[in-house]
Formats: C-alpha cells, sequence, structure tokens
C-alpha cells in the first residue's frame, strides 16, 4: 500500500484498538507503526498485541513497525488521613520520609531520591502542576515547602521536579523487567524511554538491548534539553513528548522546544516524532478542533518524521477517525504551495561522509531530472536514514534484505520500505529495483528512476553508487 504523504503516523494501541481487526483498520486508514504502553500494558498483553501486528503485516504484505514505550519512574506523594487536604497560597506543607497517612501539614513522600536531591528555592509540582511548592528547606530526609499557587492535594498524586536532577538512572525495576520481556519477543523495533535527564540514562539501557531495538528518547524534562547535543548523538530517534515538558517548562515555551528538537534531529539524521494531545478532542468528537488540525500541521511543516496519537487511538470512541484526519491533514499540507520552501530552508548541510555526498547527489538528480524515484539498497537502514534526511520531493523507495531494518525505517520520513532479497550483481540491482518499483506505484515503463548502493554489493554502509535507470515495458529495467 503505497501512502500519498512523507510524514508517518505512529498509533498507540490501548483497549479500543487491541483487536486484530481493528489494528489493520487503523493501518489501512494510514498508521505506518503501532505504540505499546508499558505503563497500561501487563507482558501478556503486550505478546498479544505483537502477535496481531505481526498477522495484519502478513495480511497487507507491507513491513510494520513495533514501538514499546517503558514507563520510567513515576513519582508520587504517599496517601492522606482523609484522602485529601485544602492549602491556601503562603502556607507551609512539608513532604518526608515517615510513612504514617498525611494531613493538612505534611505528607509522605516514598522515594529518597527526591528527598536528597531537591534544594531550596527549587519547586515541586503536584498533580500535573495544578498545585506548585517552592522548597524552603531540606535535610535529606524532609523537605520544607511554601505554597506558591494551586488549592489542594490528595492521595497518591504525581511529582513533577523542574529543578532538580535525580541521583537515579532512568530504569525502574518494573522497567527493566518490561525491557527484558520486551527485547525476549524479538519482535519489537523500538524501546522508547521515558524521562530521560541526561545521556548517562541511555547507558544501562544499551547494555540490556545490545542493538536488537532502536533506542528513542522521551524528551519530556528540561534537565534533558541542557544536554540535548549529547542525547541526540546517542539515541536512535527521540519522541517530543509534550505533555509532560508542558508540566515542567512554561508552556509558552513549549512550540518553540519542538521546533528546536526536530530541526536539530533533522541535522543530525535521526528520526524525530512529535507526540501527545495532537487530536485530543477525538478522543470523544468525531472531528478535531481547529486548533488541532493546526498543531497537526506545524509539526508536518516542520519536517517531523511521525506524529503520534495517544489516547484517540487507545482508548477513544474514534480511532480509526483519528488516523484518517490526521492522515488528511498530513497529505493537504504536503501539496501546500509553501510546503517544499520551508522544508528546503531547514535542509542541512552534507557530513563528509560517502554516504552523505551520495543521497545530496541523488536528491539533487532526481529532482532536476524529474526521475519518478529514489531507489535505495539499505542493509543496516543507515542509507535509509541520509536518503530521508535530505527530504527530497521525489519519493524514496528503500530495499532491504533484512525485515528488521524495514520495520525500523518504517518511522522514518518519507521511507517505502520494501524487503527483497540482495541483489546478486549490479544487472539484478537495477531489474530489481525497477520491477519493485513499478510493483509498488513508484513509476510506469519509461519512467526514469536513480538507484544508490554500496559495491560489493551486500556490504552493510558502503553506499558508493549512483545508477538512473528506465523502467520497461516489462516492468524490467530498459536498459
Amino acid at each position: 500500500m503505497k501512502r500519498l504523504r512523507k510524514v508517518k503516523i505512529l498509533a498507540t494501541l490501548g483497549p479500543a484498538s487491541s483487536e486484530e481487526a481493528m489494528i489493520q483498520k487503523l493501518y489501512e486508514a494510514g498508521a505506518d507503526l503501532f505504540r505499546i504502553n508499558m505503563s497500561h500494558a501487563s507482558h501478556d498483553i503486550m505478546r498479544q498485541l505483537i502477535g496481531r501486528i505481526r498477522n495484519v503485516e502478513k495480511a497487507v504484505g507491507r513491513p510494520i513497525g513495533i514501538l514499546a514505550d517503558i514507563q520510567g519512574p513515576k513519582l508520587r506523594v504517599g496517601k492522606f488521613k482523609d484522602t485529601k487536604v485544602e492549602l491556601g497560597i503562603g502556607d507551609t506543607f512539608t513532604l518526608d520520609d515517615d510513612p504514617t497517612p498525611g494531613d493538612r501539614t505534611r505528607v509522605n513522600l516514598p522515594h529518597k531520591e527526591i528527598l536528597e536531591a531537591v534544594q531550596p528555592g527549587h519547586r515541586l509540582l503536584i498533580d500535573d502542576g495544578r498545585l506548585q511548592l517552592k522548597a524552603v528547606k531540606t535535610d535529606g530526609r524532609s523537605i520544607e515547602t511554601v505554597v506558591v499557587s494551586g488549592t489542594h492535594i490528595s492521595d497518591r498524586k504525581g511529582v513533577s521536579l523542574p529543578d532538580s536532577t535525580l541521583g537515579t538512572g532512568a530504569l525502574t525495576e518494573k522497567d527493566r523487567k518490561d525491557l527484558e520481556a520486551v527485547i525476549a519477543t524479538e519482535e519489537v523495533d523500538w524501546i522508547a524511554l521515558s524521562f530521560i535527564q541526561r545521556p548517562e540514562d541511555l547507558a544501562e539501557v544499551r547494555k540490556i538491548v545490545r542493538g536488537r531495538a532502536g533506542l528513542m528518547s522521551k524528551i519530556e524534562k528540561p534537565q534533558a534539553l541542557e544536554r540535548i547535543d549529547e542525547i541526540i548523538e546517542l539515541s536512535d530517534a527521540l519522541m517530543v513528548a509534550r505533555g509532560d515538558l508542558g508540566v515542567e517548562m512554561p508552556i509558552e515555551a513549549v512550540p518553540g522546544i519542538q521546533k528546536q528538537l526536530t530541526r536539530a534531529c533533522r541535522r543530525a539524521g535521526k528520526p524525530v516524532v512529535v507526540a501527545t494531545q495532537m487530536l485530543e478532542s477525538m478522543i470523544s468528537a468525531p472531528v478535531p478542533t481547529r486548533a488541532e488540525v493546526s498543531d497537526v500541521a506545524t509539526a508536518v511543516f516542520e519536517g517531523a518524521d511521525a506524529v503520534m496519537l495517544s489516547a484517540e487511538s487507545a482508548a477513544g470512541d474514534y480511532p480509526v477517525e483519528a488516523v484518517s484526519t490526521m492522515a488528511a491533514i498530513a497529505r493537504k499540507v504536503e501539496r501546500d504551495p509553501n510546503y517544499p520552501s520551508i522544508i528546503y530552508a531547514q535542509r542541512p548541510q552534507p557530513e563528509a561522509t560517502g554516504a552523505d555526498a551520495i543521497s545530496l547527489a541523488a536528491r539533487q538528480i532526481a529532482e532536476t531530472l524529474n526521475l519518478s524515484a529514489i531507489v535505495c539498497y539499505t542493509s543496516s537502514g543507515t542509507t535509509g536514514l541520509r536518503a530521508s534526511r535530505e527530504r527530497p520531493e521525489t519519493p524514496i523507495l528503500a530495499l532491504s534484505p533484512v525485515i528488521h531494518t524495514a520495520r525500523r525505517l518504517s518511522v522514518c520520513w518519507g521511507l517505502h520500505c520494501v524487503v527483497t532479497e540482495d541483489a546478486t550483481d549490479l544487472d539484478d540491482m537495477v531489474d530489481r529495483a525497477c520491477r519493485i518499483a513499478h510493483r509498488e506505484g513508484f513509476g510506469n515503463p519509461g519512467d526514469r528512476l536513480i538507484i544508490t548502493a554500496g559495491v560489493p554489493l551486500g556490504t552493510p554502509g558502503a553506499t558508493n553508487m549512483l545508477r538512473i535507470a528506465y523502467i520497461g515495458s516489462d516492468g524490467q529495467s530498459g536498459i
């Protein structure tokens, strides 16, 4: 199935979309890969969903990516004697390591790492920022705060720390067990890591994963922005998780950060996903708000690799409509007269590598000669990533002999991935490219396309050749 757009759609699965028939409907509506949220999915449910996605993959004959989203540390206050207490601005309130139920003056905070990390002057945001506290005195076992805004606090509400860097890593014991279960399936293509603060948070995950899945860092904490270049370098992809980011930072700063991260990832040639509340109203309504349409359009105009649906597809009343609406917005934006110039203005300079030089040349030749497609052979996925980084106007057909590579590339802008055997020689390489391009709808007899590959054939990372070919009357090479 050839998509008539370049940006990809990542749809979250959940109660509204866990059955195989619904997963196939979501794919046919426009979803390119699926997210399994390990905050809500047990290991058994995760394995069931993977099996159903792979059944759909066989039915549609196209590689489909799977992303497992690891929960990360969930920081919460303890319980109160009366479930909830009322507070006033200027009141003193203490969070401590005493496990007894809280009252109007204090509550247990069962996270030693927070008690040790918070310093006077740091903010603590409770319940997604509905209550804001400011630390005035700390001793490693308790934090005395003053209420800055908000009126109440209740049992087990979440705690956000915009000013504090925790000494612990990004993985909890639950996360480690989830990671082991995810990796054991050998079917998950991407692992999303929550609440990344620093590049070191990726080290433990790398040891566990050992290259069996791509690592996608979710940027949702201010601390991550301070070392974002290092995090991008050590990540395989990024997700702009605007929900928690908007809690821990001034909400008006989030759009600018989204643009900065999108452009930084494009410079680095790493896929970037824009997520959270993109079509939020479609959880309960069949059509989005005008502001939501503009939000999705902005991400597409910026050149994001993918846009994500969360509760809209996982638990909403209109999951298929949400996916088809997002796809329709993307198609319309990519046909806007302003779209090519905006994408071109953001185009990064190529790196001094053979793969970058070949990808740049392929784009320039394809656009100059108005070729029907750029066909790239990619075993490891690197050539596909470089072709996508160029954001060509010409469609990109990525051919790979490795199913896991094709699935992983399903998140990348503009790539239509096909699994095929590696070419045996140069003639077979050209014939195979022309035949598949014709079959997949990327060219008709008489059309020309450009092929990038590496010689010797089958050598990963050796992209060093360009070839222009005609599609013959039989769909094979005309040369």
